[in-house]
């Protein structure tokens, strides 16, 4: 049975509706699962052959990611997620305070450490700290995890989609940072901004009185190993050296070790998440094989002719419908026939991570923090994020657009 169209687009389609929706109705099913299980129809209607799969896999975004998670595990067990977080709170003098330094230390960490990680490492110590205050979290919250998106911007190891338009694209780590980094700078600029005036009761002058919390659990010799590698390895970055054979080679470096069990380490992975690319890169990889993808792009007349404004608008659009990574892979296959690809590849970064900032279920950064939040007996409910996610999406995908105007 040869590969038919509207097979393989029908079943992406079922596939990147329930990734999108995160379900599948009557199935106990999440985005991993609706993934795996869409490889699967793919095989058994012979839209892909099992013995072409490997040939779909994007082993360096995978190895990056691996990586990554190795990384933040051994900087999680040292203690400095938690020690960056009590440096936060004895800064904060004053509500404002508190908003600006938890969105700098969000999107900075969230630049190089993945912002996924950070929402998980900080949204349980700011929702006790602000019920300690007796203050209410839900900007913060919403804040936390806006500044992660757009933080994560500004570099290729911030987000998973970063990563993979990183890979593909082949620009180097110091050129891409240049090129967003003042995206992600004015971004967490205007969420301040957008915060501080949807909450005027919550930022009016006052000041703060830090209780008084537990100090942070840190290894000292496991922090400053875990802190020299991850120094060497953003060198080796901007130095030019390959993304994904530098971070591995990091990654390496932690697993020697005579006092952390490995275990420990491996606990802290987001295995899921590595099954989930796996199957989407499968999943993505039928239209472009099948000539699913060139069909529809052109339909959507997407070229040499298209400009930055629409381009980023369909990115925006898509990463809602189905995802920022599903919408990157998606659109990955056109950049190369755009009038400048380097540009294309920028645009498609800002525009997927951005739009993540959207809606509650917008990027698994929103969700997190929501989930952690819950757990907590805190509600952050979609309506009181979309709120503030609308201003927050528009703005900074508009300062996106103007910036990137000089690389299209």
């Amino acid at each position: 049975m040869k590969p038919d169209f509207w097979i393989t687009l029908g079943i992406v389609t079922l596939t990147y509706i329930g990734v999108g929706a995160g379900r599948w109705p009557s199935l106990r099913a999440n985005r991993t699962t609706i993934a795996l299980i869409g490889v699967g129809l793919l095989l058994v209607t012979r839209q892909v052959a099992f013995e072409d799969l490997g040939g779909f896999l994007d082993i360096d975004t995978l190895v990056i990611l691996l990586s990554m998670m190795i990384l933040n595990a051994n900087l999680r067990i040292a203690g400095f997620f938690d020690l960056a977080a009590h440096a936060l709170i004895r800064r904060a003098r004053t509500p404002r305070q508190l908003l600006l330094w938890l969105l700098a230390a969000s999107g900075l960490l969230s630049a190089f450490f993945l912002n996924d990680t950070i929402c998980l490492m900080f949204t349980p110590l700011v929702v006790d700290l602000l019920l300690a205050l007796r203050r209410n979290p839900v900007p913060y919250l919403i804040g936390l995890a806006a500044a992660a998106n757009i933080g994560s911007v500004a570099t290729i190891t911030g987000n998973p989609q970063n990563m993979i338009i990183g890979i593909a694209s082949g620009i180097p780590y110091l050129e891409f940072l240049a090129a967003l980094a003042p995206i992600a700078i004015l971004g967490l600029g205007v969420a301040w901004v957008v915060l501080v005036r949807l909450y005027p009761a919550e930022f009016t002058a006052g000041t703060l009185d830090p209780p008084d919390m537990a100090p942070p659990k840190v290894l000292p010799s496991r922090l400053w190993k875990s802190l020299a590698v991850s120094a060497g390895l953003l060198v080796a970055f901007l130095l030019g050296a390959p993304v994904a054979e530098a971070a591995f080679l990091a990654a390496c470096v932690l697993l020697l070790t005579r006092r952390v069990h490995p275990e420990s380490v491996f606990r802290e992975f987001n295995w899921e998440l590595l099954l989930f690319f796996a199957a989407l890169f499968v999943v993505t990889g039928s239209l472009e094989a099948n000539g699913v993808a060139e069909r529809l792009f052109a339909v959507l007349r997407l070229g040499p002719e298209t400009g930055l404004w629409p381009f980023a608008g369909l990115t925006a659009l898509f990463s809602n419908l189905v995802s920022n990574v599903p919408a990157v892979l998606l659109l990955r296959p056109v950049i190369p026939n755009l009038a400048n690809p380097a540009g294309g590849w920028l645009a498609l970064a800002a525009a997927s991570t951005l739009a993540g900032n959207l809606t509650l279920l917008g990027s698994v950064a929103n969700l997190i923090v929501a989930e952690l939040s819950a757990h907590r007996k805190v509600t952050l409910g979609f309506g009181e994020y979309l709120r503030a996610g609308i201003p927050i999406t528009l703005a900074t995908l508009v300062i996106a657009v103007l910036w990137l105007g000089r690389y299209w």
